[in-house]
């Protein structure tokens, strides 16, 4: 068992310390013309601290990847990976303009074999590399900003995404009837984060939402996880209650034990925490809400995946008790629920789910938005509509694995229902 995260290790670091190699003679392009040695020294040995901690601190991590499925250790991996990704991705983006560099320079030089005429050659080709390494190093700035931000600050700004949506379904009592959705608290990975924490949560009161919806992954692993934060998420309120179901993470299939029997004892922890949360866990269930003697139909199941995940979810028995008249909400962790089997319903007015996180790294400007999750989930992040039933993807409250968010605001989702 010990042989493959040892080879994957060795694998590993080998790759990321030939990248360094490279970009290393880079740095040593752009601080050639450095006339203190001193100054030289002291950049080129900043580097080497840098690059060699962060790949001594992955070591660790790999190797002792059991002690870092514990909770307690969670911030250390946590640290580790992040400072691996703030360094990394910079070092690639130089690295492909140094590679443009040193491609030109072959040409250059080939050229000049054939052309022994020419003067000047020699000139002329450092010139343009020099100018092509401070491209790079400006643009490889660029990643490092961001990801620092997103580290810092970037995974606490909540923002609030506010619909309008109107149904022909919808009840008149119902007319302004207001939702608000979040999803992925992934508690574990805030650590001891309880002030800023509690900022989303006030910027959720202020919302005044009628009803408050919870779609999946209270935890990373464990039930722990939650412990502290109970007083907290009490605070929500919300006219006509707080309601969850269950995400992929909620299961304990990615946490370690050392007793048979514990994965499932963890796992019925992790049901009680939605409680002492305040939240009504739904386990392929439904409830009325009514209003003055009218009524809408929310549905909730447990995780529906495409495998590897798992397909708890029952959506005919959640259905149970319903009549294709009642104007309904369903509460699926994973997006991808609804194009395989959702909107095959159709008497589910709207569907919301979260799971994907946008991948807690990408762009969104005006109506434009992109992530590389959408080459694995093509509904991803937003509203989503087929003949006037809706689909709404969250993109998270909180975070997993990279701790941060760039380009991908943690998300606070607000519907506001009217009749069409």
């Amino acid at each position: 068992m010990r042989s493959s995260p040892i080879l994957f290790a060795v694998i590993l670091l080998a790759v990321l310390f030939l990248v360094d190699l490279y970009v290393f003679k880079g740095i040593k392009v752009l601080t050639s013309s450095i006339e203190s040695s001193l100054t030289k020294k002291l950049l080129h040995g900043t580097y080497w601290f840098i690059s060699l901690g962060v790949l001594v601190g992955l070591l660790a991590s790999v190797l002792s990847y059991r002690q870092f499925s514990d909770p307690a250790n969670y911030k250390y991996f946590y640290t580790g990976f992040g400072l691996l990704i703030l360094f990394l991705l910079p070092k690639l983006v130089f690295g492909m303009f140094h590679l443009v560099e040193d491609v030109v320079n072959l040409v250059i030089r080939l050229f000049d074999s054939f052309s022994p005429n020419l003067e000047n050659i020699e000139g002329r080709s450092i010139s343009r590399l020099d100018f092509i390494s401070k491209i790079g190093i400006i643009i490889a700035s660029i990643p490092f900003i961001s990801i620092l931000y997103g580290i810092i600050w970037g995974r606490f700004n909540f923002k609030v995404f506010e619909n309008k949506l109107s149904f022909k379904k919808l009840p008149s009592a119902f007319k302004g009837y207001k939702v608000v959705q979040i999803s992925d608290l992934h508690l574990g990975s805030f650590f001891n984060n309880y002030k800023e924490v509690e900022r989303g949560i006030k910027m959720i009161n202020d919302l005044e939402p009628d009803l408050i919806l919870f779609t999946g992954d209270l935890v990373n692993n464990y039930a722990v996880e939650t412990e502290g934060w109970e007083e907290i998420f009490k605070r929500l309120k919300a006219k006509d209650g707080k309601y969850g179901v269950l995400g992929n993470h909620d299961y304990g299939y990615y946490g370690r034990y050392e007793q048979e029997g514990e994965q499932e004892k963890n796992f019925e922890s992790v049901k009680q925490a939605f409680d002492k949360l305040g939240f009504k866990l739904m386990l392929n269930e439904n409830i009325s809400i009514e209003r003055n003697g009218e009524r809408i139909k929310l549905l909730g199941v447990e995780n529906w995946g495409v495998p590897p995940f798992p397909q708890f979810g029952d959506l005919k028995l959640a259905n149970q008790n319903t009549n294709e008249n009642d104007f309904k909400i369903l509460m699926s962790h994973d997006p991808s629920h609804w194009d395989e089997e959702v909107k095959k319903n159709k008497d589910i007015d709207l569907t919301l789910s979260g799971h994907t996180h946008g991948m807690q790294f990408g762009v969104e400007i005006g109506n434009f938005k992109w992530s590389p999750v959408k080459y694995r989930y093509p509904k991803w992040a937003g509203l989503y509509e087929e003949d006037g039933r809706y689909l709404y993807v969250n993109r998270g409250f909180g975070y997993i694995g990279f701790p941060g968010r760039v380009g991908i605001s943690p998300e606070i989702s607000l519907f506001e229902l009217h009749r069409a």
